[in-house]
């Protein structure tokens, strides 16, 4: 992969890494707000029949929550990758990322035949 390309991608990566960093910080106020909620005097909602309850939505905050986490690792890891000049090789064969692969999945760390093998 030749210089303009690794800028190209790193480029495309630490705009990805500031948009999950917005909505990481927004699902943690939102895992606040179903803390505190769940805390409060008025927090037995476990037979609202009206809508999901606390634990619900504690539940689906926190999953998303980790799964932002762990997308920003993998991009900080295709990062490093960029900085040790190893992006954009699959890592499991050692060959080149296609680079439409590259472009709709920047942290790819897979050819898409390993990807696929995974899957």
């Amino acid at each position: 992969m030749n210089a303009p390309d690794r800028v190209h991608f790193a480029g495309l990566l630490r705009q990805r890494r500031a948009e999950l960093e917005e909505e990481l910080a927004r699902q943690g106020a939102s895992l606040a707000d179903v803390r505190a909620a769940r805390s409060g005097a008025d927090a037995d909602d476990e037979h609202d029949p009206e809508g999901p309850t606390l634990s619900d939505e504690w539940s689906l905050r926190a999953g998303v929550h980790a799964e932002l986490t762990v997308a920003l690792a993998a991009i900080d890891a295709a990062l490093a990758r960029i900085d040790d000049g190893s992006y954009g090789l699959c890592l499991r064969r050692g060959e080149p990322i296609g680079r439409e692969r590259l472009e709709a999945r920047p942290a790819a760390e897979l050819c898409i035949d390993c990807a696929r093998e995974q899957g």
